[in-house]
């Protein structure tokens, strides 16, 4: 973003949450994720273990249910960046890009790895 500003283009970041797109898709991800535990060697698999491929699809069905399908909030921020005359530096898009994850990015490490 400053490394533009010498050539005179603004840059607005926009900080979505989780929201449901073919990104997040529990379908796709899930499969992505399954062909690539298949192709690791053995060795690998065993120290990850079982479990661990176990519990990672469980949460990553759980955050699904967690993606909001409102993605108007997301496209407003873009709109309001293109088409405003004085655009901010950063767009939060989703309560828990506000709430969550900007408050996060402002402790220490150690804290948000416990978080």
């Amino acid at each position: 973003r400053l490394e533009m500003r010498d050539f005179g283009v603004k840059v607005s970041v926009i900080e979505p949450g989780y929201f449901k797109t073919l990104i997040t898709s529990v379908e796709n991800v899930e499969k992505n994720f399954l062909s690539i535990w298949e192709k690791l060697p053995a060795e690998t698999k065993a120290s990850y273990g079982q479990n661990y491929l176990n519990e990672f699809l469980v949460s990553l069905r759980k955050m699904q249910k967690r993606c909001n399908p409102d993605l108007r909030l997301v496209t407003d921020c873009m709109e309001h960046a293109l088409t405003s005359r004085h655009p901010r530096t950063r767009y939060s898009a989703g309560w828990d890009a506000k709430l969550l994850y900007i408050p996060l990015s402002y402790l220490p490490s150690a804290l948000t790895d416990l978080v």
